[in-house]
């Protein structure tokens, strides 16, 4: 597999990482044979440390740094909240739109925590501004018709599963979200539109160059799964 780079210099690297792939090793999926961080790493021809992460089923902009140095100082931003993302989803139902979600979240156990850890609830917020919509007179669920909306999610925090947990909180979850979505219209899209992927890409990143100090404003196109739902639905 041959990754798409979005940005490259001699600090940092950025790729379009496609949906299923993950970005490296994991005991929960153990099947797994490909992972971000080692195929970047034999494309380029050198080690790259991950500053970030996005889930298994999510797609789109991935930052690494090609030092430790400069993964520390990424880090730091993302820690504190300094660097802009916006995630592209389409969800069941029309959200209010735009809407600010103040959602506090249960940190998720990693494998590492010992078993009887508490996890403690963290403050989380993420702003949700619908850019278009669809009704469908088709019965779906427990609804005569199906509603869908195509929605940009922006987190304010950084939260495992954040903009997951979020959209599922004000019922309306991501389609092909098994984890936190609605199993029959996810099992819509499968059958009638041959998607079977989550719908959430990150699209756009912000963050200061930690060598530079320019502002770094990265961009990434959706791939055909969206674009094959935008036609179906006579979306632009």
């Amino acid at each position: 597999m041959s990754l798409t780079l979005l940005f490259r210099d001699e600090y940092l690297v950025a790729i379009d990482k496609p949906a299923g792939l993950l970005v490296h090793k994991s005991d929960i999926d153990r099947h797994e044979t490909q992972f971000a961080v080692q195929l970047l790493r034999d494309q380029i021809g050198q080690h790259v440390y991950p500053i970030h992460r996005l889930d298994k089923g999510t797609s789109g902009i991935l930052l690494f740094a090609l030092d430790a140095q400069t993964c520390a100082h990424v880090v730091n931003q993302f820690t504190e909240a300094s660097v802009t993302k916006h995630y592209t989803a389409i969800v069941r139902g029309w959200p209010t739109s735009p809407q600010h979600i103040d959602h506090p979240l249960t940190r998720i156990k990693d494998p590492y925590d010992k078993p009887r850890e508490k996890c403690e609830v963290q403050s989380a917020q993420t702003d949700v501004r619908v850019l278009n919509k669809v009704s469908l007179p088709l019965p779906v669920d427990k609804y005569p018709e199906a509603r869908y909306a195509l929605v940009e999610a922006t987190p304010l925090t950084g939260r495992r599963h954040q903009i997951r947990r979020h959209l599922k909180h004000i019922a309306h979850p991501i389609i092909g979200d098994v984890r936190y979505g609605k199993g029959p219209h996810n099992r819509f899209f499968r059958e009638h539109l041959g998607i079977g992927r989550m719908l959430l890409a990150c699209t756009a990143l912000q963050f200061q160059h930690p060598i530079t100090q320019q502002q770094i404003k990265l961009d990434c196109e959706l791939d055909s799964e969206f674009h094959q739902a935008f036609q179906t639905f006579g979306w632009d």
